[in-house]
């Protein structure tokens, strides 16, 4: 989670794109803002936009899904036909929207996050945008629901599409629980897992203490993702890094 204080240490940096709440990796302002004005934006939904708009107010803005990152999930979920999905961490929903709005009219996300209030925010865009009866949100902690979720057997191998955006000392907890509840070819995706390029910061780096605190975490994740045999993996630059697991058996 990032303070408002973390927000603006992170915009008066230079060589880097300002716009509020962004996480590219790139290096280049100019190359990130050719990507949004010629590929992202002139094909964002209005909610979408409408959506990033409201989220760009909120002090914790970093916390949000990049719009390129948006548009990539939208694209991929249609490209897998998903159905049922899941999206652990939500803030105001801006990820979620990109799904829902993926979705097909019956299609289905059970959504989990901590603070009711900041879905809220976003919820009114949501239900403007004829998608919100495709939600199921889940106020508190995802490991008891998914540990709910895994003792019932018929619910293994349901879910076509997990996004997990949320604690960074958990995945590794939520990955043994996922891998059970998404389907045989079914994908999982992991957010930030390159971390504000802190994977590859020496130990002595200068790095921000949320930074610090969670990239042993995120580090530990990825070693994990790539031995694992039950998946396929493909880690990509997009937003702060997205790892997606496909999985094989």
């Amino acid at each position: 989670m990032a303070t408002k204080a973390e927000e603006q240490q992170s915009q008066a940096g230079t060589g880097r794109h300002q716009e509020v709440g962004h996480k590219s990796l790139l290096q280049s302002d100019a190359l990130y803002q050719y990507i949004l004005e010629t590929s992202v934006y002139p094909r964002e939904p209005e909610p979408m936009k409408e959506l990033r708009e409201i989220t760009a107010k909120h002090p914790w803005n970093l916390m949000t899904t990049s719009a390129d990152e948006g548009q990539f999930l939208n694209m991929l979920l249609k490209l897998i036909n998903a159905k049922n999905t899941m999206e652990i961490g939500v803030y105001t929903g801006y990820s979620l929207l990109a799904t829902a709005l993926a979705l097909p009219d019956d299609g289905k996300i059970l959504a989990m996050d901590i603070n009711r209030e900041n879905y809220e925010l976003g919820l009114p865009v949501i239900q403007k945008a004829g998608v919100a009866h495709k939600i199921d949100f889940k106020e508190g902690p995802a490991m008891p629901v998914l540990d709910g979720l895994v003792q019932d057997e018929k619910n293994h191998g349901s879910f076509d599409f997990i996004f997990v955006d949320a604690d960074k000392d958990n995945y590794i907890n939520y990955h043994e629980r996922l891998i059970k509840l998404v389907k045989v070819g079914g994908l999982i995706g992991y957010d930030n897992t390159l971390w504000n390029g802190s994977v590859v910061a020496p130990p002595d780096a200068p790095l921000r203490k949320y930074v610090r605190y969670y990239r042993d975490f995120v580090l530990e994740l990825n070693k994990a993702l790539a031995a694992d045999p039950r998946i396929e993996i493909c880690m990509l630059p997009v937003g702060d890094g997205i790892t997606l697991c496909r999985r094989i058996k």
